[in-house]
Protein backbone atom coordinates (compact mmCIF):
# COMPACT_ATOMS: atom_id res chain seq x y z
CA UNK A 1 0.00 0.00 0.00
CA UNK A 2 1.23 3.18 -0.87
CA UNK A 3 -0.59 6.55 0.45
CA UNK A 4 0.66 10.03 -0.82
CA UNK A 5 0.03 13.60 0.87
CA UNK A 6 0.98 16.85 -0.44
CA UNK A 7 3.59 18.45 1.27
CA UNK A 8 2.97 21.71 3.69
CA UNK A 9 4.63 24.69 2.65
CA UNK A 10 9.11 24.88 3.54
CA UNK A 11 9.68 27.85 5.28
CA UNK A 12 13.02 29.40 4.62
CA UNK A 13 15.03 29.30 8.02
CA UNK A 14 14.81 32.64 9.86
CA UNK A 15 16.96 33.75 12.49
CA UNK A 16 16.24 32.70 16.30
CA UNK A 17 13.48 33.58 17.99
CA UNK A 18 12.36 37.34 16.83
CA UNK A 19 9.76 37.92 19.68
CA UNK A 20 9.73 38.26 23.28
CA UNK A 21 6.93 37.77 25.54
CA UNK A 22 4.60 41.68 25.49
CA UNK A 23 4.19 42.39 29.26
CA UNK A 24 0.87 41.85 30.75
CA UNK A 25 -1.17 44.85 31.96
CA UNK A 26 -1.16 45.73 35.67
CA UNK A 27 -4.52 43.98 35.88
CA UNK A 28 -3.29 40.77 34.77
CA UNK A 29 -5.08 41.25 31.41
CA UNK A 30 -4.15 39.20 28.17
CA UNK A 31 -5.41 41.50 26.08
CA UNK A 32 -1.87 42.77 25.05
CA UNK A 33 0.21 42.41 21.62
CA UNK A 34 -0.44 38.73 20.54
CA UNK A 35 0.28 36.97 23.90
CA UNK A 36 -2.51 33.99 23.77
CA UNK A 37 -3.27 32.76 27.41
CA UNK A 38 -4.90 29.36 27.96
CA UNK A 39 -6.21 28.58 31.57
CA UNK A 40 -6.87 24.67 32.02
CA UNK A 41 -7.32 22.61 35.20
CA UNK A 42 -4.29 20.76 36.23
CA UNK A 43 -0.23 21.53 35.73
CA UNK A 44 1.37 19.16 33.73
CA UNK A 45 2.63 16.25 35.27
CA UNK A 46 6.12 16.49 32.59
CA UNK A 47 6.70 17.85 29.42
CA UNK A 48 8.57 14.56 27.92
CA UNK A 49 5.79 12.95 25.82
CA UNK A 50 7.05 9.84 26.05
CA UNK A 51 6.52 10.24 29.88
CA UNK A 52 3.16 10.95 30.71
CA UNK A 53 -0.27 9.78 30.26
CA UNK A 54 -1.95 13.22 31.34
CA UNK A 55 -3.95 13.95 28.21
CA UNK A 56 -3.63 17.98 29.67
CA UNK A 57 0.28 17.54 29.52
CA UNK A 58 -0.17 16.25 26.41
CA UNK A 59 -2.05 19.45 25.09
CA UNK A 60 0.84 21.49 26.02
CA UNK A 61 3.69 19.57 24.86
CA UNK A 62 2.24 20.08 21.32
CA UNK A 63 3.00 23.89 21.91
CA UNK A 64 6.74 22.80 21.23
CA UNK A 65 6.44 19.84 19.44
CA UNK A 66 5.52 17.27 16.52
CA UNK A 67 5.02 13.93 15.61
CA UNK A 68 5.43 11.73 11.97
CA UNK A 69 2.08 12.20 11.86
CA UNK A 70 -1.17 14.05 13.81
CA UNK A 71 -4.62 13.81 14.67
CA UNK A 72 -6.95 16.68 13.70
CA UNK A 73 -9.72 18.33 15.68
CA UNK A 74 -11.98 15.28 14.86
CA UNK A 75 -9.55 12.90 15.43
CA UNK A 76 -8.80 12.29 11.67
CA UNK A 77 -4.90 11.31 10.83
CA UNK A 78 -2.86 14.35 8.92
CA UNK A 79 0.62 14.07 7.82
CA UNK A 80 3.00 16.78 9.55
CA UNK A 81 6.78 15.48 9.37
CA UNK A 82 6.03 12.57 7.14
CA UNK A 83 5.17 13.27 3.95
CA UNK A 84 4.20 9.63 2.73
CA UNK A 85 4.96 5.96 3.61
CA UNK A 86 4.49 2.78 1.93
CA UNK A 87 3.95 -0.69 4.15
CA UNK A 88 4.62 -3.83 3.18
CA UNK A 89 2.09 -6.45 1.98
CA UNK A 90 2.92 -8.99 5.59
CA UNK A 91 2.16 -5.46 7.63
CA UNK A 92 5.43 -5.46 9.50
CA UNK A 93 7.27 -3.21 7.38
CA UNK A 94 6.83 0.94 7.22
CA UNK A 95 8.97 3.19 5.26
CA UNK A 96 8.52 6.43 5.51
CA UNK A 97 9.72 9.80 3.17
CA UNK A 98 10.26 12.63 5.47
CA UNK A 99 9.71 16.61 4.87
CA UNK A 100 13.10 18.30 4.00
CA UNK A 101 14.42 21.91 5.53
CA UNK A 102 12.97 21.23 9.10
CA UNK A 103 15.39 22.13 12.05
CA UNK A 104 14.43 21.57 15.74
CA UNK A 105 13.96 24.99 17.56
CA UNK A 106 18.16 24.56 18.89
CA UNK A 107 19.03 24.17 15.17
CA UNK A 108 19.93 20.42 15.39
CA UNK A 109 18.42 19.06 11.20
CA UNK A 110 15.45 17.20 11.85
CA UNK A 111 16.10 13.77 9.90
CA UNK A 112 15.66 10.07 9.74
CA UNK A 113 18.45 10.08 11.85
CA UNK A 114 16.58 12.02 14.54
CA UNK A 115 13.59 9.57 14.22
CA UNK A 116 15.76 6.72 15.23
CA UNK A 117 16.96 8.38 18.44
CA UNK A 118 13.61 8.79 19.53
CA UNK A 119 11.60 5.45 19.32
CA UNK A 120 14.95 3.75 20.23
CA UNK A 121 14.87 6.23 23.10
CA UNK A 122 11.24 4.95 24.01
CA UNK A 123 12.38 1.41 23.60
CA UNK A 124 15.50 1.22 25.74
CA UNK A 125 13.39 -0.30 28.77
CA UNK A 126 15.94 1.18 30.82
CA UNK A 127 14.47 4.55 30.57
CA UNK A 128 11.67 3.09 31.73
CA UNK A 129 9.24 5.58 30.09
CA UNK A 130 5.39 5.61 30.51
CA UNK A 131 4.30 4.98 26.72
CA UNK A 132 6.99 2.40 26.11
CA UNK A 133 3.97 -0.52 26.11
CA UNK A 134 2.67 2.18 22.85
CA UNK A 135 5.31 1.04 20.48
CA UNK A 136 6.32 -1.91 21.79
CA UNK A 137 5.52 -3.36 19.07
CA UNK A 138 8.02 -1.95 17.20
CA UNK A 139 11.58 -4.34 16.80
CA UNK A 140 13.90 -2.10 15.07
CA UNK A 141 14.11 1.55 13.24
CA UNK A 142 16.42 1.78 10.57
CA UNK A 143 17.53 5.24 8.76
CA UNK A 144 17.68 4.55 5.19
CA UNK A 145 18.99 7.82 4.04
CA UNK A 146 18.59 11.22 5.76
CA UNK A 147 15.10 11.81 4.50
CA UNK A 148 13.86 7.82 4.79
CA UNK A 149 13.30 5.91 7.67
CA UNK A 150 12.16 2.31 8.15
CA UNK A 151 10.01 0.65 10.85
CA UNK A 152 10.03 -3.43 11.48
CA UNK A 153 7.50 -4.59 13.63
CA UNK A 154 7.84 -7.48 15.51
CA UNK A 155 4.24 -9.04 14.37
CA UNK A 156 1.42 -6.81 12.79
CA UNK A 157 -0.14 -4.03 14.22
CA UNK A 158 -3.27 -2.67 13.04
CA UNK A 159 -3.29 0.66 14.93
CA UNK A 160 0.36 1.46 13.97
CA UNK A 161 -0.40 4.80 12.41
CA UNK A 162 -2.51 5.80 15.19
CA UNK A 163 -0.03 5.29 17.66
CA UNK A 164 2.41 7.47 15.47
CA UNK A 165 -0.22 10.05 15.32
CA UNK A 166 -0.46 10.13 19.20
CA UNK A 167 1.52 13.17 20.82
CA UNK A 168 3.62 11.12 22.89
CA UNK A 169 4.91 10.03 19.45
CA UNK A 170 6.60 13.26 19.12
CA UNK A 171 10.10 14.17 17.90
CA UNK A 172 12.37 15.52 20.37
CA UNK A 173 15.63 16.78 19.50
CA UNK A 174 19.20 14.63 19.74
CA UNK A 175 21.32 16.79 20.80
CA UNK A 176 18.80 18.32 23.65
CA UNK A 177 18.18 14.56 24.73
CA UNK A 178 22.31 14.41 25.14
CA UNK A 179 22.23 17.62 26.98
CA UNK A 180 19.53 17.31 29.16
CA UNK A 181 18.91 13.41 29.88
CA UNK A 182 15.60 13.18 32.30
CA UNK A 183 15.58 17.02 32.52
CA UNK A 184 14.41 17.06 29.13
CA UNK A 185 10.65 16.84 31.07
CA UNK A 186 11.56 20.64 32.18
CA UNK A 187 13.52 21.58 28.86
CA UNK A 188 11.49 20.81 25.93
CA UNK A 189 13.24 20.96 22.39
CA UNK A 190 11.10 20.26 19.48
CA UNK A 191 10.44 21.05 15.79
CA UNK A 192 7.07 22.66 17.09
CA UNK A 193 5.45 26.14 16.46
CA UNK A 194 6.80 27.41 19.59
CA UNK A 195 10.11 27.79 21.73
CA UNK A 196 10.09 26.97 25.17
CA UNK A 197 10.49 30.30 27.28
CA UNK A 198 10.24 28.84 30.75
CA UNK A 199 8.16 26.58 33.22
CA UNK A 200 6.96 28.32 36.76
CA UNK A 201 5.32 25.58 38.96
CA UNK A 202 2.14 25.88 39.59
CA UNK A 203 2.05 29.46 37.79
CA UNK A 204 2.64 29.04 34.02
CA UNK A 205 4.26 27.68 31.12
CA UNK A 206 5.42 29.49 28.33
CA UNK A 207 6.62 29.39 25.06
CA UNK A 208 7.47 32.28 21.79
CA UNK A 209 6.89 32.14 18.46
CA UNK A 210 9.76 29.88 16.67
CA UNK A 211 11.31 31.94 13.96
CA UNK A 212 12.46 29.26 12.04
CA UNK A 213 9.20 27.13 12.27
CA UNK A 214 8.78 25.50 8.67
CA UNK A 215 5.56 25.61 8.14
CA UNK A 216 4.96 29.34 6.41
CA UNK A 217 3.13 31.73 8.08
CA UNK A 218 3.03 30.02 11.38
CA UNK A 219 2.60 30.57 14.24
CA UNK A 220 0.01 33.53 13.73
CA UNK A 221 0.76 35.03 17.48
CA UNK A 222 3.94 35.82 19.15
CA UNK A 223 3.66 33.50 21.98
CA UNK A 224 1.14 31.53 24.13
CA UNK A 225 0.61 31.12 28.01
CA UNK A 226 -0.30 27.79 29.57
CA UNK A 227 -2.06 28.48 33.31
CA UNK A 228 -3.33 25.75 35.50
CA UNK A 229 -5.48 26.88 37.31
CA UNK A 230 -7.66 24.48 39.43
CA UNK A 231 -10.58 26.40 40.59
CA UNK A 232 -13.60 26.28 38.16
CA UNK A 233 -15.05 29.69 38.95
CA UNK A 234 -11.48 31.29 38.85
CA UNK A 235 -10.98 29.63 35.77
CA UNK A 236 -14.41 31.21 34.38
CA UNK A 237 -13.84 34.75 35.94
CA UNK A 238 -10.11 34.74 34.20
CA UNK A 239 -11.99 34.43 30.78
CA UNK A 240 -14.75 37.26 31.73
CA UNK A 241 -11.87 39.74 32.92
CA UNK A 242 -9.44 39.09 29.96
CA UNK A 243 -7.32 37.28 31.77
CA UNK A 244 -7.02 34.50 29.55
CA UNK A 245 -8.06 34.04 26.18
CA UNK A 246 -8.93 30.51 26.30
CA UNK A 247 -10.63 28.38 29.59
CA UNK A 248 -10.66 24.23 29.52
CA UNK A 249 -13.14 23.22 30.93
CA UNK A 250 -15.46 25.40 31.83
CA UNK A 251 -17.47 25.14 35.39
CA UNK A 252 -19.88 22.93 34.30
CA UNK A 253 -22.36 24.54 36.37
CA UNK A 254 -21.87 28.30 34.98
CA UNK A 255 -22.07 26.90 31.43
CA UNK A 256 -25.38 28.33 30.79
CA UNK A 257 -24.66 31.82 31.91
CA UNK A 258 -21.55 32.49 30.35
CA UNK A 259 -22.86 31.62 26.91
CA UNK A 260 -25.01 34.77 26.87
CA UNK A 261 -22.07 37.10 27.38
CA UNK A 262 -21.64 38.79 24.74
CA UNK A 263 -17.68 38.86 25.33
CA UNK A 264 -17.31 34.95 24.82
CA UNK A 265 -17.87 32.09 22.88
CA UNK A 266 -18.67 28.90 24.71
CA UNK A 267 -18.47 25.34 22.86
CA UNK A 268 -19.76 22.60 23.98
CA UNK A 269 -19.03 18.71 22.02
CA UNK A 270 -19.46 15.30 22.55
CA UNK A 271 -16.34 13.41 23.75
CA UNK A 272 -15.00 9.84 24.39
CA UNK A 273 -13.43 10.59 27.97
CA UNK A 274 -15.34 7.83 30.26
CA UNK A 275 -15.10 8.45 34.22
CA UNK A 276 -14.58 5.26 36.14
CA UNK A 277 -13.96 4.19 39.88
CA UNK A 278 -11.46 1.61 39.82
CA UNK A 279 -10.61 -1.41 42.28
CA UNK A 280 -7.70 -2.98 43.55
CA UNK A 281 -8.70 -6.63 42.90
CA UNK A 282 -5.64 -7.88 44.52
CA UNK A 283 -6.53 -6.85 48.34
CA UNK A 284 -9.76 -7.26 50.06
CA UNK A 285 -12.34 -6.68 49.84
CA UNK A 286 -12.33 -5.55 45.83
CA UNK A 287 -10.84 -9.18 44.99
CA UNK A 288 -14.71 -10.13 45.71
CA UNK A 289 -16.64 -9.62 42.45
CA UNK A 290 -19.83 -9.33 44.38
CA UNK A 291 -18.23 -6.50 46.39
CA UNK A 292 -17.19 -4.74 43.24
CA UNK A 293 -20.56 -5.33 41.32
CA UNK A 294 -22.20 -3.93 44.57
CA UNK A 295 -20.02 -0.94 44.79
CA UNK A 296 -21.30 -0.73 40.35
CA UNK A 297 -24.67 -0.83 42.00
CA UNK A 298 -25.01 1.56 44.49
CA UNK A 299 -24.19 5.02 42.43
CA UNK A 300 -27.07 6.65 40.82
CA UNK A 301 -25.30 7.85 37.56
CA UNK A 302 -28.18 10.07 36.26
CA UNK A 303 -27.62 12.26 40.00
CA UNK A 304 -23.51 11.95 39.29
CA UNK A 305 -24.11 13.23 35.99
CA UNK A 306 -26.42 16.40 37.16
CA UNK A 307 -24.76 17.17 40.97
CA UNK A 308 -20.85 16.91 39.94
CA UNK A 309 -21.37 18.26 35.96
CA UNK A 310 -24.70 20.07 36.10
CA UNK A 311 -26.43 17.56 33.71
CA UNK A 312 -23.26 17.82 31.14
CA UNK A 313 -22.57 13.90 31.34
CA UNK A 314 -24.32 11.06 29.98
CA UNK A 315 -24.29 6.93 32.34
CA UNK A 316 -21.61 5.18 30.58
CA UNK A 317 -22.78 2.66 28.04
CA UNK A 318 -20.00 0.30 28.06
CA UNK A 319 -16.18 -0.37 29.33
CA UNK A 320 -15.12 1.45 25.99
CA UNK A 321 -17.50 5.03 25.08
CA UNK A 322 -18.99 5.94 22.03
CA UNK A 323 -16.87 7.43 19.48
CA UNK A 324 -14.33 4.90 19.53
CA UNK A 325 -13.21 2.29 16.91
CA UNK A 326 -14.88 -1.05 18.02
CA UNK A 327 -16.29 0.24 21.54
CA UNK A 328 -19.30 -2.28 22.71
CA UNK A 329 -22.16 -0.56 23.32
CA UNK A 330 -24.28 -1.60 26.48
CA UNK A 331 -26.69 -0.59 29.05
CA UNK A 332 -25.68 1.61 31.56
CA UNK A 333 -25.51 0.03 34.92
CA UNK A 334 -28.20 0.16 36.77
CA UNK A 335 -28.70 2.32 40.17
CA UNK A 336 -30.25 -0.60 42.87
CA UNK A 337 -28.83 -0.33 46.46
CA UNK A 338 -30.96 -2.63 47.52
CA UNK A 339 -29.09 -5.32 45.43
CA UNK A 340 -25.76 -3.43 46.20
CA UNK A 341 -27.01 -3.89 49.91
CA UNK A 342 -27.78 -8.11 49.26
CA UNK A 343 -24.34 -8.48 47.30
CA UNK A 344 -22.49 -7.04 50.14
CA UNK A 345 -24.58 -9.47 52.49
CA UNK A 346 -23.51 -12.38 50.19
CA UNK A 347 -19.61 -11.77 49.94
CA UNK A 348 -19.55 -11.38 54.20
CA UNK A 349 -19.60 -7.58 54.67
CA UNK A 350 -23.40 -7.31 55.73
CA UNK A 351 -22.26 -4.28 57.11
CA UNK A 352 -20.29 -2.64 54.51
CA UNK A 353 -16.72 -1.76 54.90
CA UNK A 354 -14.23 0.90 55.21
CA UNK A 355 -11.80 2.00 52.28
CA UNK A 356 -10.31 4.80 51.09
CA UNK A 357 -10.95 6.31 47.63
CA UNK A 358 -8.84 8.70 45.84
CA UNK A 359 -9.32 11.24 43.11
CA UNK A 360 -6.82 11.11 39.87
CA UNK A 361 -6.69 15.12 40.10
CA UNK A 362 -7.62 17.77 43.09
CA UNK A 363 -9.77 20.29 40.97
CA UNK A 364 -13.34 21.20 41.90
CA UNK A 365 -15.32 19.19 39.26
CA UNK A 366 -13.28 16.15 40.38
CA UNK A 367 -13.78 16.71 44.29
CA UNK A 368 -17.54 17.13 43.88
CA UNK A 369 -17.72 14.36 42.04
CA UNK A 370 -15.81 12.13 44.93
CA UNK A 371 -18.22 13.83 47.86
CA UNK A 372 -21.36 12.74 45.43
CA UNK A 373 -19.84 8.97 45.65
CA UNK A 374 -18.94 8.72 48.94
CA UNK A 375 -22.66 9.85 49.94
CA UNK A 376 -23.83 7.36 47.58
CA UNK A 377 -21.58 4.32 48.85
CA UNK A 378 -22.37 5.36 52.20
CA UNK A 379 -25.94 4.39 52.05
CA UNK A 380 -24.94 1.02 51.43
CA UNK A 381 -22.48 0.87 54.34
CA UNK A 382 -19.59 1.39 52.22
CA UNK A 383 -17.69 4.28 54.35
CA UNK A 384 -15.13 6.04 51.84
CA UNK A 385 -12.70 8.10 52.89
CA UNK A 386 -12.26 11.01 50.03
CA UNK A 387 -8.95 12.50 48.64
CA UNK A 388 -8.37 14.36 45.10
CA UNK A 389 -4.17 14.08 44.72
CA UNK A 390 -2.26 16.82 44.20
CA UNK A 391 0.03 15.83 40.54
CA UNK A 392 3.11 14.88 42.61
CA UNK A 393 1.26 12.45 45.04
CA UNK A 394 -0.28 10.70 42.12
CA UNK A 395 3.18 10.36 40.90
CA UNK A 396 4.33 8.75 43.73
CA UNK A 397 1.09 7.06 45.06
CA UNK A 398 0.33 5.72 41.69
CA UNK A 399 2.42 5.88 38.72
CA UNK A 400 5.93 4.59 40.34
CA UNK A 401 4.45 1.23 42.70
CA UNK A 402 6.78 -1.46 41.36
CA UNK A 403 5.07 -3.75 43.34
CA UNK A 404 1.24 -5.29 42.75
CA UNK A 405 1.20 -6.40 46.09
CA UNK A 406 2.30 -3.10 48.14
CA UNK A 407 0.62 -0.85 46.05
CA UNK A 408 -1.54 1.62 48.44
CA UNK A 409 -4.68 2.17 45.58
CA UNK A 410 -7.77 0.71 46.80
CA UNK A 411 -10.48 3.07 45.04
CA UNK A 412 -9.47 5.27 42.08
CA UNK A 413 -11.61 7.86 40.69
CA UNK A 414 -10.33 8.40 37.56
CA UNK A 415 -11.13 9.20 33.41
CA UNK A 416 -9.57 8.32 30.41
CA UNK A 417 -9.54 8.94 26.79
CA UNK A 418 -8.24 6.44 23.89
CA UNK A 419 -6.53 9.18 22.46
CA UNK A 420 -5.54 6.98 18.86
CA UNK A 421 -8.96 6.52 18.61
CA UNK A 422 -9.45 2.73 18.71
CA UNK A 423 -10.48 0.41 21.34
CA UNK A 424 -6.97 -0.78 21.57
CA UNK A 425 -5.80 2.08 23.96
CA UNK A 426 -9.10 2.35 26.10
CA UNK A 427 -8.44 -1.43 26.87
CA UNK A 428 -4.47 -2.36 27.10
CA UNK A 429 -2.77 0.62 28.75
CA UNK A 430 -5.78 0.00 31.66
CA UNK A 431 -6.87 -4.04 31.89
CA UNK A 432 -4.34 -5.85 30.79
CA UNK A 433 -1.47 -7.30 32.92
CA UNK A 434 1.10 -5.42 30.77
CA UNK A 435 -0.53 -2.09 32.04
CA UNK A 436 0.51 -2.46 35.82
CA UNK A 437 1.68 0.61 37.21
CA UNK A 438 4.11 1.83 36.79
CA UNK A 439 4.24 0.90 32.90
CA UNK A 440 1.05 2.03 32.32
CA UNK A 441 -2.94 2.68 34.39
CA UNK A 442 -4.00 -0.71 35.10
CA UNK A 443 -4.96 0.73 38.55
CA UNK A 444 -7.62 -2.19 39.43
CA UNK A 445 -4.32 -4.65 38.54
CA UNK A 446 -6.94 -6.75 36.82
CA UNK A 447 -6.12 -9.52 34.44
CA UNK A 448 -8.56 -12.07 32.69
CA UNK A 449 -7.13 -14.69 30.30
CA UNK A 450 -9.96 -13.77 27.68
CA UNK A 451 -9.23 -9.98 27.76
CA UNK A 452 -5.68 -10.98 27.50
CA UNK A 453 -6.04 -12.74 24.26
CA UNK A 454 -8.77 -10.86 22.89
CA UNK A 455 -7.01 -7.47 23.15
CA UNK A 456 -3.69 -9.37 21.74
CA UNK A 457 -5.44 -11.17 19.10
CA UNK A 458 -7.39 -7.96 17.88
CA UNK A 459 -4.00 -5.85 17.83
CA UNK A 460 -2.67 -8.38 14.89
CA UNK A 461 -6.00 -8.96 13.03
CA UNK A 462 -6.48 -7.23 9.86
CA UNK A 463 -9.88 -8.96 9.32
CA UNK A 464 -12.55 -6.28 10.45
CA UNK A 465 -15.10 -9.05 11.97
CA UNK A 466 -12.63 -10.92 13.97
CA UNK A 467 -11.28 -7.36 15.46
CA UNK A 468 -14.58 -6.38 16.41
CA UNK A 469 -16.20 -9.94 17.57
CA UNK A 470 -12.54 -10.15 20.01
CA UNK A 471 -13.17 -6.43 21.08
CA UNK A 472 -16.86 -7.18 22.10
CA UNK A 473 -15.91 -9.98 24.04
CA UNK A 474 -13.58 -8.32 25.93
CA UNK A 475 -15.47 -5.44 26.71
CA UNK A 476 -17.85 -8.05 27.91
CA UNK A 477 -15.67 -9.67 29.81
CA UNK A 478 -14.48 -6.87 31.45
CA UNK A 479 -18.32 -5.63 32.30
CA UNK A 480 -19.00 -9.21 34.19
CA UNK A 481 -16.21 -8.90 35.82
CA UNK A 482 -16.38 -5.44 37.09
CA UNK A 483 -12.83 -4.41 38.19
CA UNK A 484 -14.57 -1.06 37.33
CA UNK A 485 -17.54 0.65 38.40
CA UNK A 486 -17.92 2.83 35.24
CA UNK A 487 -19.84 5.80 35.35
CA UNK A 488 -19.94 8.69 33.08
CA UNK A 489 -19.11 10.11 29.48
CA UNK A 490 -18.30 14.14 29.87
CA UNK A 491 -19.31 16.28 27.87
CA UNK A 492 -16.91 19.20 26.84
CA UNK A 493 -17.15 22.76 27.19
CA UNK A 494 -14.86 25.91 26.50
CA UNK A 495 -14.61 29.20 26.41
CA UNK A 496 -12.96 31.88 23.95
CA UNK A 497 -12.30 35.49 24.33
CA UNK A 498 -14.16 36.93 21.07
CA UNK A 499 -10.58 37.57 19.83
CA UNK A 500 -9.42 34.23 19.80
CA UNK A 501 -9.80 31.79 17.38
CA UNK A 502 -7.90 28.37 16.04
CA UNK A 503 -8.64 26.63 19.57
CA UNK A 504 -10.03 23.63 19.82
CA UNK A 505 -10.91 20.51 22.14
CA UNK A 506 -10.47 17.23 20.83
CA UNK A 507 -12.86 14.86 21.42
CA UNK A 508 -10.22 13.04 24.05
CA UNK A 509 -9.80 16.00 25.34
CA UNK A 510 -6.39 17.33 24.72
CA UNK A 511 -6.08 20.75 22.91
CA UNK A 512 -5.21 21.67 19.37
CA UNK A 513 -3.66 25.00 18.97
CA UNK A 514 -2.54 24.70 15.42
CA UNK A 515 -4.47 27.32 14.02
CA UNK A 516 -4.02 29.97 16.93
CA UNK A 517 -5.16 33.24 16.07
CA UNK A 518 -5.83 36.55 17.69
CA UNK A 519 -7.65 39.17 16.18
Amino acid sequence: MNTRFDPLSKRKALATCLLAFASLTAAGSAWAAKDAVLAINAEPDSLDPYNTNSTLAMAVTKTFYEGLFKFDKDLKIVPVLAESYTVSPDGLVYTFKLRQGVKFQDGTDFNADAVKANIDRVLDQNNHLTRYAQFNRIAKVEAVDPYTVRFTLKEPFAPFLNSLAHPSAAMISPTALKKWGKDIALHPVGTGPFTFVEWKHADDIKGAKFGGYWHKGYPKVDAVTWKPVPENSTRAAMLQTGETDFAYPLPYEQAASLSKSDKLNVITRNSIIERYISMNVQHKPFDNVKVRQAVAYAINRQALAKVAFSGYAIPAEGIVPQGVAYAYKMQPWPYDPKKAKELLKEAGYPNGFEATLWGAYNDTTTLKALQFLQQQLAQVGIKVKVRGLEPAERTDLIQNQKDPAAAPVRMYYSGWSASTGEADWALRPLLTKEAFPPVLYNTAYYTNPIVEKDVAGALKSVDEKQKTDMYKEAQQQVWNDAPWATLTTDKLISGTSKRLSGVYVMPDGNIDISDIAIK
